[in-house]
């Protein structure tokens, strides 16, 4: 792995965070392509990150000279277990050390990543052993700290200044003494932010389909060790053309490998069961594909054909165009964060009746006294301690919706708080607290409404637009049920979509949520308005939260996934430039 944002649900951006344009928004992922590509192992958002070490006022350990510092990092997973990153060498006789060694992680935005800094200072009798040979029990411990990358990735200056303590004296009530302090710089790799842009149109494609022309789309995959293609890039799916001409394609370097990389097009006939049929490949890289450009030549495509019991290439009519090829350097989203883009979260939680009633234990709602959390405190916990380090104010905005409060009508957007006036909460734990209470002072009711609670973050996020803010705004909703006012939300995302905003839906209990993903465009089809407005951009993702809560990936990555290119779509269909560029 090694690259910029790409949108791992839609599939339609290039890996690398360098998709949307404005040839090229993103118009809501196709759920059966989807599916195709991550069963071909199509993995989520990346950029590549190198890590670099200072340290000031180091204890001094050695008797007759200064210490002799070297750093270890470690990654730290959701159980606490530590793996080890890697080590920086030994700079010999300092107090003040810069390290030379520089250490690259894949900074992925939907995971909270924590990594763990601990200072050696390496006895002199192990100066002449390689750095990874070293017993770290055999030196002397000088302090450690800690951090989530996200915090050093979205500082102005890419740096994070950290104290660092001794582990036993940091378990002690006392107060643990001064150990120095540890600053970490954090640079995305240029080749992160280099995209080759091209238009691709195909001719003479074959028909598929029996009663209609093909409806084509591309995979574009790279080629790694025994021939093995990994899907990094698709393109929309343009219904029946059997010469299509897609919307630009945004291909990140360093996702490919090289610009002389194989690369594999495939193109495939959609088909609403998630089965695509073959239509015909090539196999060209960057530069290939440069010089088709520049010589203004196609390409037979081919397939593969059994012929006995081996495959033979039978070349097709059908061809492929480079209509358009050029490379260059864009702005990324690590870029925005350090330059003055913020993420703000909301949230919205869902208090109808059929969530059952809260003193119960079959509730969805119900609040175990063991202290296990239920699936809204869940998904409240697993987004927000994602987004909580994108807001620099931590102040997030929460209502309720669907619910009676004590002696007044059913409302569909109240303040979780309780205030009339306000309705932001402080961190995470404010919103735990306000959730907890509102369940003692409403009464569930329904029906299920979405408009409300949309047209109040989009009214905050308008807000904040004409007030000249850089902020991008995020509504987490968490529901048991199907929308009840459909087409009321549809006018209210059509309408949000020219707006700074996401909104994460979260589907929970044993519900029929198909409806919902129509919110999610993932028909490959935008929403459209009552009045016949078609949204700009796709700015919803859906999941049902038992789809994800018992496999590989959790709620949060299959949610968060897709916003980084939302955010992108946004900015730079609009020319926004980060503030320090």
């Amino acid at each position: 792995m090694g690259n910029c944002c790409s949108d791992e649900a839609g599939g339609r951006a290039a890996v690398g965070g360098t998709a949307a344009s404005q040839d090229n928004p993103i118009s809501g992922p196709n759920d059966a392509v989807s599916h195709f590509l991550n069963s071909r192992g199509y993995q989520g958002l990346y950029s590549q990150i190198e890590l670099s070490y200072s340290a000031s006022d180091l204890r001094d350990r050695d008797l007759l000279s200064k210490s002799d510092p070297m750093v270890v990092v470690y990654t730290k997973g959701r159980d606490g277990t530590l793996e080890e990153l890697g080590r920086t060498e030994v700079v010999l006789n300092s107090l003040n050390p810069t390290w030379i060694t520089k250490h690259t992680i894949s900074y992925q935005f939907e995971i909270v990543q924590t990594l763990v800094f601990r200072v050696y200072d390496v006895d002199t009798q192990f100066h002449n052993v390689e750095v990874k040979m070293l017993r770290l029990d055999e030196q002397q411990f000088l302090g450690e700290a800690s951090a989530v990358l996200s915090e050093i990735v979205t500082k102005s200056n890419h740096s994070l200044t950290l104290d660092l303590v001794h582990r036993e004296e940091s378990s002690r009530s006392t107060r643990p003494r001064n150990c120095g302090k540890l600053t970490v710089h954090a640079e995305e790799c240029i080749s992160s932010k280099t995209t080759t842009e091209m238009i691709l149109r195909c001719s003479d494609l074959e028909y598929k389909d029996l009663f209609s022309r093909s409806d084509p789309f591309l995979v574009i995959s790279k080629v790694v060790e025994a021939g093995i293609p990994i899907p990094v890039y698709k393109t929309e799916v343009i219904k029946n053309d059997l010469k299509p001409t897609w919307k630009t394609v945004y291909l990140n370097i360093q996702q490919v490998g090289s610009k002389e990389s194989p690369l594999v097009i495939e193109c495939f006939n959609f088909n609403s069961s998630g089965k695509h049929d073959l239509i015909g490949k090539v196999q060209k890289s960057l530069a290939d594909l440069e010089k088709l450009h520049s010589g203004g030549q196609g390409e037979n495509l081919f397939l593969p054909s059994l012929v006995g019991q081996n495959y033979h290439n039978k070349v097709l009519k059908s061809q492929l165009f480079v209509d358009k090829y050029s490379q260059n350097i864009q702005h990324t989203f690590l870029d925005y964060l350090a330059g003055g883009c913020a993420l703000n979260f909301m949230v919205a939680i869902d208090f109808t009746a059929s969530n059952g009633n809260p003193r119960l234990p079959d509730s969805l709602h119900y609040i175990d006294p063991s202290g296990r959390p239920n699936s809204y405190q869940r998904a409240i916990i697993e987004v927000g301690e994602v987004l909580q380090f994108y807001d620099s104010d931590k102040s997030f905005p929460a209502w309720g919706f669907g619910a009676r409060p004590i002696d007044g009508p059913v409302s569909h957007c109240f303040n979780l708080n309780g205030s009339s006036h306000h309705c932001e909460v402080e961190g995470i734990q404010g919103i735990m607290m306000a959730y907890t209470s509102a369940l003692l002072n409403v009464s569930l009711a329904g029906p299920t409404l979405f408009g409300p609670v949309i047209g109040n973050a989009a009214l905050i996020s308008s807000q904040s637009l004409a007030n000249g803010g850089r902020k991008y705004f995020v509504l987490l909703i968490i529901t048991d049920g199907v929308v009840t006012d459909l087409q009321e939300t549809k006018d209210a995302l059509v309408k949000a979509s020219d707006l700074p905003l996401s909104i994460l839906i979260v589907g929970v209990g044993g519900a029929d949520f198909k409806e919902m993903e129509i919110l999610d465009a993932d028909k490959g089809e935008r929403l459209e308005s009552s009045t016949g407005r078609v949204a700009s951009r796709d700015i919803v993702q859906f999941v049902p939260f038992r789809d994800v809560q018992g496999g590989e990936i959790s709620v949060v990555q299959a949610l968060l996934a897709e916003l980084p290119t939302q955010f992108l779509t946004y900015m730079r269909t609009r020319d926004i430039q980060p503030i320090s560029c």
